[in-house]
């Protein structure tokens, strides 16, 4: 929401669970699946480093949300597509597949000033739109073309 990029990725790694099972002494450390995202990591004395109360309702849904939305930048609101995203400045593009009751939408995000947020032109079929309209979505359009410069 601060608009930094690559500490919004680094910080989205360290809560990934498979980030700290990589190796067999990781895992050894952390104790818990390595599929699940953990409530909270011990950081004191000879439990630093395990993880604790695994299948916590509603955590993975909201990493899942935090991703999408406040990284790739795709909110839905109101039947509107807005598209903001939020990623390390390395990243040069980057696509998104998103399916709306019987359309499909690709949308090809490029970012080849290496920035870490700001759009600056969105191109729907070929055509330029309002940056601050968002893009209603269609119900039955087949395949819909969006290109977003940053």
């Amino acid at each position: 929401m601060l608009g930094f990029g690559d500490k919004a990725l680094e910080l989205y790694k360290m809560i990934n669970p498979i980030e700290h099972s990589r190796t067999k002494e990781t895992a050894q450390k952390y104790k818990v699946e390595p599929y699940v995202i953990a409530a909270d990591i011990y950081g004191a004395n000879n439990l630093a480093g395990r993880g604790g109360w695994t299948w916590y309702t509603g955590s993975s849904s909201w990493y899942y949300k935090t991703g999408i939305e406040y990284i790739l930048g795709l909110h839905i609101k109101n039947k509107t597509l807005y598209i903001n995203p939020c990623i390390p400045k390395e990243w040069k593009n980057y696509s998104i597949r998103y399916k709306y009751k019987n359309t499909l939408y690709n949308i090809n995000i490029k970012n080849q000033d290496g920035k870490n947020t700001g759009v600056s032109k969105i191109v729907v079929d070929g055509e330029n739109i309002d940056l601050t309209k968002g893009i209603i979505l269609q119900e039955n359009s087949g395949v819909i073309n969006i290109e977003v410069e940053m």
